[in-house]
């Protein structure tokens, strides 16, 4: 593998000291720029970030064996992380698009029997094969948008064998497709019709069957639960989160998105890992999160597509909360897979500055899925996840809303986007 030299960039988004957690509060608001900036690749990993002048002066000698990308009048940034995405899933859900225009709620939708059971429907009925084609397309396009790391939830089959089946899905993809893949079990995702008059016997085949059989087959890292009203009590929630902790599975929530619900309070009772949603969390329910280093996941294309007001982001800073960005790329409240355009809506709609909504997207969405020590970082002896943005500062790519600008990705030190399409 040649080395590759990305040279004289208006501007290069560097690492700033690395200290092993989240970016919180003002440290959101700050970024180390390096203008005239420059970075070495070798063998997948990056050797040195700095200006032109400091990097011809070490690798001067070097450069005629490199790959060499100029960058001038362009902006370079870590790949982006996606934290929190339905990835592995079959079919759409359209009509329920033309169903909330004419004023019918999320959940009106779901009690009604669409929504994550039409889905479900559509993903029990899929082959492993057909859904490993139609996430892989989804994961090209993630790619387009400079996306290099994605969690990926199960959630749409809700019995073991096809919830195994997503995972297993998702594993494939991450040993077969560019991006990686971080994947979360998500058993409790809804009710499913057969046990709607006995929810708490679903709760328990989670707890009983499904999270032993996940956690031995190893194809999951973390667990998630829809904490909502008509979906799984605290209580209920609490349980499914504490018996995957005893398998090894870290959690997450879906927490406090349709009506304020305890969602937070219960992320910071039991050590999530994040807490996401979040569009009613309490007061105190964000003051405890930030207390307890939860992460705030937050979701605003979600928001935007069901048209409801967002989360309040610019608070969960201020209040300390470590703040990251994701698409909740799923067919039904938030269809696609740009997370440049949730960035921008960090902006418009949450009242996040352009500084903190690119580290929402890069270092502290790493956090999110424990990955912050090998991406969402341009530092010095990582793995070389890096994008090359048609934008000369890291202003434009929020003044400039609803554009792709992606030029170039770099995966593990090989580039497989150039001039905004595949390689």
């Amino acid at each position: 593998m040649k080395p590759i030299f990305i040279r004289h960039a208006s501007q290069v988004i560097a690492g700033q000291n690395d200290q092993g957690d989240p970016l919180t509060q003002e440290a959101m608001n700050a970024l180390n720029v390096i203008e005239d900036g420059s970075v070495w690749i070798e063998e997948g990993v990056i050797k040195r970030v700095g200006t032109d002048t400091q990097l011809v002066e070490e690798f001067g000698s070097r450069v005629e064996e490199a790959d060499v990308i100029d960058a001038r009048g362009k902006l370079v940034t870590p790949g982006l992380v996606d934290p929190h995405t339905h990835l592995v899933h079959s079919g759409t859900r359209e009509n329920e698009f033309d169903m909330r225009l004419n004023g019918k709620t999320y959940m009106e939708i779901m009690n009604a029997g669409g929504g994550i059971h039409a889905t479900t429907r559509a993903t029990r009925e899929a082959t492993e094969e057909e859904l490993y084609k139609e996430s892989y397309e989804r994961l090209n396009q993630f790619l387009l948008h400079g996306v290099t790391t994605v969690e990926a939830k199960s959630g749409y089959g809700m019995n073991l064998e096809v919830e195994m089946r997503q995972l297993q899905v998702a594993s494939e993809l991450h040993k077969d497709h560019p991006i990686d893949i971080v994947r979360t079990f998500m058993g409790a995702h809804v009710v499913p019709p057969e046990y709607k008059e006995d929810t708490d016997a679903f709760v328990d085949l989670v707890i009983d069957h499904m999270i032993p059989k996940v956690a031995e087959s190893g194809l999951a890292e973390f667990n998630d639960v829809f904490c909502e009203r008509g979906v799984f009590t605290p209580e209920q929630s609490k349980r499914i989160l504490e018996a995957g902790k005893a398998y090894g599975l870290h959690p997450k929530i879906h927490a406090d998105e349709i009506e304020p619900y305890k969602g937070a309070e219960l992320a910071a009772e039991v050590g999530a890992i994040s807490a996401d949603h979040l569009l009613r969390a309490s007061d105190e329910g964000v003051r405890m999160m930030a207390e307890r280093g939860v992460m705030g996941v937050l979701l605003p294309g979600t928001a935007f597509f069901l048209m409801a007001d967002s989360a309040n982001g610019r608070g969960m800073i201020d209040a300390g909360v470590p703040v990251a960005l994701s698409t909740d790329c799923n067919p039904g409240s938030s269809p696609t897979v740009s997370l440049p355009f949730i960035m921008n809506l960090g902006c418009l709609k949450m009242g996040m500055t352009p500084a903190e909504v690119l580290n929402a997207a890069t270092v502290n969405a790493a956090y999110a899925i424990r990955r912050g020590n090998v991406a969402g970082s341009l530092s010095e002896g990582r793995k070389a996840d890096v994008v090359i943005h048609n934008t000369p500062n890291f202003m434009q790519l929020q003044y400039r809303y609803g554009v792709n600008h992606t030029d170039t990705v770099i995966k593990a030190g090989k580039v497989v986007v150039k001039g905004g399409a595949l390689v």
